[in-house]
């Protein structure tokens, strides 16, 4: 199928109503991309200059597979699925501890899925609704107001946008949610940690190409993926007492500080990232917790909702997930939006509570409290390549993602 053939490429019948997201990023492309296939006018507003690239990598599978697929965008997906590569847990100097094949994580997973640099899966989504939808770069909300029939949304330009819906898909930091909502303060709970990632420019030498390495120790992991040129990145997360203070020491010399002892490809990336350190995400880790996500016509999308974090591995899952059932649910629902924005938000409360919850209990594993901690997930690692044991593994993802 070509892409002017993609069901996510058709052009939908407009019915005239109109819709203002804020956010291109994962989960604002792809709510504008449905909400377009069901007749609406869309006007994506994005704080950034351009649009993103780059990234540490997500995971599409079960729900966020499912959703890709409605959403017409997984044979546009599918050329650039890294797949499965094998993974070599490393000691802290880069030697090799032991190495999990890529058939071991491929057998519990399952061929439902795709392995994607988040900047791709952007990529992917952005081509689906450049030519279709409304998008404004370098554009900042600076207020919003709401009647029974319409929002009116002011924007940095001056300009006033007059809307039937109001999505705020502009991640944890949501300008949105701060506008119509409160203060950040009253629904980010910290999680007392933090994470970094970046693509690597030149690939790293340490690291046999096809391979990711990884180190774990006590409070800390750090992965360098060699996937070849431009395909590279590397991702940090530690804990960390006091994230405000990491903040604002800034990315490079924060993750230098934490990681500054290892040696092999993370030693490589560490010089890159002093080199150009505005190429990194870097960041607090913590869950956004509200008793609501909508407000009227507004409502919010993905992180600026719930923000399950790294730690739960399926953020980008779930914006998908998330975006598609909202533009379902908005079309279900005709002209009563608020009952439409109560619908989808019942439905997706328990998955978002779910994963958040999975990711409370995986910050063992990406940070482990002691020694002891390290050397038993050690064990784990290696017992999921006995057959017996991968087989469970596999069931425990297939029920995690029903």
């Amino acid at each position: 199928m070509t892409a002017r053939e993609n069901p996510a490429h058709r052009r939908a019948e407009t019915s005239g109503r109109r819709a203002t997201i804020v956010g291109a990023g994962i989960a604002g492309l792809a709510a504008a991309l449905r909400l377009h296939q069901h007749g609406w006018d869309v006007v994506v507003i994005e704080r950034a200059p351009t649009r993103r690239s780059g990234g540490y990598l997500v995971n599409l599978h079960g729900p966020g597979y499912a959703a890709a697929e409605r959403l017409g965008l997984v044979p546009a997906l599918s050329p650039r699925d890294i797949g499965f590569f094998t993974s070599v847990l490393v000691h802290a100097d880069g030697r090799e501890k032991f190495r999990i094949p890529a058939a071991v994580t491929e057998a519990a997973v399952g061929n439902r899925a795709l392995s994607l640099f988040r900047g791709d899966l952007e990529s992917v989504l952005y081509d689906a609704v450049a030519d279709l939808v409304d998008l404004r770069f370098g554009t900042t909300v600076q207020a919003v107001a709401q009647s029974a029939g319409e929002v009116v949304v002011t924007l940095s330009d001056g300009t006033r946008l007059h809307t039937e819906l109001l999505v705020g898909a502009d991640g944890v930091h949501s300008r949105v949610r701060e506008l119509v909502f409160g203060s950040e303060s009253e629904y980010f709970v910290d999680l007392g940690h933090m994470v970094g990632a970046l693509s690597l420019e030149t690939v790293p030498d340490h690291v046999p190409e096809g391979v990711g390495t990884t180190f774990i120790g006590p409070g800390r992991t750090a992965a360098v993926m060699n996937l070849g040129p431009e395909r590279s990145s590397a991702f940090f997360t530690y804990r960390c007492p006091d994230p405000s203070a990491e903040l604002a020491l800034g990315a490079a010399p924060a993750i230098t500080r934490a990681f500054g002892d290892l040696g092999g490809g993370v030693r490589a990336a560490l010089h890159q990232l002093a080199a150009d350190p505005t190429t990194a995400y870097y960041d607090a880790v913590g869950h956004i917790v509200m008793d609501r996500w909508s407000h009227g016509r507004v409502v919010l999308l993905g992180d600026a909702a719930w923000c399950v974090t790294v730690f739960a591995g399926y953020g980008a899952a779930l914006a998908l997930d998330g975006a598609d059932r909202l533009g379902t649910a908005v079309a279900a629902h005709g002209d009563d939006i608020p009952t439409a924005l109560d619908t989808w938000e019942r439905a997706m409360r328990p998955e978002a509570h779910k994963r958040q919850a999975l990711a409370r209990k995986g910050i063992s594993r990406f940070a482990p409290p002691s020694r002891t901690h390290v050397r038993a997930g050690e064990l784990m690692l290696r017992a999921i390549q006995l057959p017996g044991i991968r087989s469970l593994v596999r069931r425990s993802i297939q029920r995690a993602n029903n």
